[in-house]
């Protein structure tokens, strides 16, 4: 199985990109995981409705471009739907169980995701109503992935 998270934007934080590397160095006993970058648009202040969208457009032709017609994939939405780390993980394993080798997590940029993104997606997830820094949520990401292969291992990390 690989995973692959697609995001929108570089990340800066030094503190944050040791997380990241951390739960990067944790997957890799279960998984080959690859992050990769993708170029954001910038967004003028005060943009127009109109600019908005064309942004978004951009960015999700660069996102639908990484993706296959065959990976499973994951697009983090606000207006997606909430899991328990249990019940991620047990959504994880159904996608693999189903004949998915590749599963495919997209964090969009500051305006979130295209309409074309979010209807490839096989699934929109929510981690909550609040709104976080695209930076921290890959943080977020990184580590509930993490919990859903221990989980599927019985490990008492998740506890």
């Amino acid at each position: 199985m690989k995973v692959t998270v697609l995001v929108v934007g570089k990340l800066k934080e030094a503190y944050l990109k040791q997380g990241i590397a951390e739960y990067q160095k944790r997957l890799g006993r279960f998984t080959k995981l690859d992050i990769i970058e993708l170029a954001d648009e910038k967004t003028p202040d005060k943009a127009s409705p109109a600019e908005n969208l064309a942004i978004l457009d951009k960015e999700g032709q660069r996102i639908l471009n990484k993706i296959a017609e065959r990976d499973y994939v994951i697009a983090l939405a606000i207006e997606g739907k909430s899991f328990t780390s249990e019940a991620f993980s047990q959504m994880l394993g159904q996608a693999t169980m189903s004949g998915y080798s590749h599963l495919v997590f997209v964090i969009g940029g500051s305006l979130g995701l295209s309409t074309s993104v979010k209807k490839r997606a096989n699934v929109l997830v929510s981690f909550g109503a609040m709104t976080l820094p695209h930076q921290l949520m890959r943080l977020v990401l990184m580590e509930q992935i993490y919990r859903a292969f221990m989980i599927q291992q019985g490990s008492p990390y998740h506890k």
